[in-house]
C-alpha cells in the first residue's frame, strides 16, 4: 500500500524472526492449520491462559498503536507489536498463518481486512485498523481496533466511533440461551441507523487452542446462526462497517481485502468468554 488516494501495494520488509524457544501453533510452516475438533466451551484452565494471550496481545496492540502518526509506515508498527509479543513469550499467531508473512494485519482506510504491513507511509486524514493475536500457553488471544492517523474529516471520526460501539452493544448481548444471530442482529440494528453497510463474509469466530475453531459469528442478522450461547464458549466479535458497499475486492496478495466501491471502512474486535451472566472480555490490556 502506498500514499496514494487509493491504496496499493508497497514493499514488505524480511520475515521477522520469533526466538527458538517460543511455542510455535501447529500450523507454522503447514499449508493450513489441523481443523479443530473439540469443544466451544472451554475448561477453566484454557480460559485463564486464555487471559494471558489475551492480555499480550491487546498490549502489544496498544504499544504499535502508539506510534502511529503521520509519516510512519505500516511496516513500523508490525515491528512494534512483534516485538511485544516476542519480548513476553508469545508467538505472533498470524505470522506464518496459512502463509500470511507478517506479525499483525494493517488495514487503511478502504481495507476492510488482513492489510499485510509493507511500506506504506500512513497520512494524515487515515484511519488504520490494528489486528493482533498473540499465541501462548496454548491458546490465542485476538484483538483489533481502529486508529485515527492526525487530523481526521468528520465523517471517518463517527464511523469509527460507531464501529466501536456496535462492537460494546453486542457484547452487551451476549447471554447464555441467546443464539448467535442477537450478535450480529444488534449490529446490523444500528449500523442501518446511519446507512452504514455491514460487511457479510468475514466474520467473528471461536478461538481457543485454534485460531480459528469453526465456530462463526456473523456481524448481520443470519437466521442461519442458530447455535445456542453457553458457559464457557470462547469466541470473538469483531464488526466491520462500511461508509458504503458491503461487497469487497481481493487483492492479488490473497490477503488484502478492500471495500468495492474503495469508501472508507472500520473494524473493532474482542475475544470473550461466556459467562452465567454475560461476557467476560478476555483481550484488555
Amino acid at each position: 500500500m502506498s500514499g496514494q488516494s487509493t491504496l496499493v501495494p508497497g514493499e514488505l520488509s524480511p520475515t521477522r524472526t520469533v526466538p527458538g524457544n517460543i511455542r510455535r501453533p501447529e500450523y507454522v510452516g503447514r499449508p493450513a492449520p489441523t481443523p479443530y475438533t473439540g469443544p466451544e466451551r472451554q475448561s477453566p484452565e484454557t480460559i485463564e491462559a486464555m487471559r494471558t494471550a489475551g492480555r499480550i496481545a491487546a498490549r502489544a496492540m496498544a504499544a504499535a498503536a502508539e506510534a502511529i502518526a503521520p509519516g510512519v509506515t505500516t511496516d513500523e508498527l508490525d515491528r512494534i507489536a512483534h516485538a511485544y509479543m516476542v519480548d513476553h513469550g508469545a508467538y505472533p499467531s498470524t505470522l506464518g498463518y496459512r502463509g500470511f508473512p507478517k506479525s499483525l494485519c494493517t488495514s487503511v482506510n478502504e481495507v476492510i481486512c488482513h492489510g499485510i504491513p509493507d511500506s506504506t507511509v500512513l497520512r494524515d486524514g487515515d484511519i488504520i485498523n490494528l489486528d493482533v493475536t498473540a499465541y501462548i500457553g496454548g491458546v490465542h488471544g485476538d484483538t483489533n481496533a481502529t486508529y485515527l492517523v492526525g487530523e481526521v474529516g468528520e465523517e471517518s471520526r463517527l464511523l469509527v466511533e460507531r464501529t466501536r460501539e456496535s462492537l460494546n452493544r453486542a457484547i452487551k448481548a451476549v447471554r447464555p440461551g441467546r443464539q448467535i444471530n442477537i450478535i450480529g442482529r444488534v449490529i446490523e440494528s444500528y449500523a442501518k441507523r446511519f446507512g452504514y453497510g455491514v460487511v457479510r463474509d468475514f466474520t467473528g469466530h471461536g478461538i481457543n487452542t485454534a485460531f480459528h475453531s469453526g465456530l462463526i459469528i456473523p456481524h448481520y442478522d443470519s437466521p442461519g446462526a442458530t447455535t445456542v450461547i453457553e458457559p464457557g464458549m470462547t469466541f470473538t466479535i469483531e464488526p466491520m462497517l462500511t461508509l458504503g458497499t458491503h461487497t469487497y475486492d481481493m487483492w492479488d496478495d490473497g490477503w488484502t481485502v478492500v471495500t468495492k466501491d474503495r469508501r472508507r471502512t472500520a473494524q473493532f474486535e474482542h475475544t470473550l468468554v461466556v459467562t452465567d451472566a454475560g461476557a467476560e472480555i478476555l483481550t484488555l490490556p
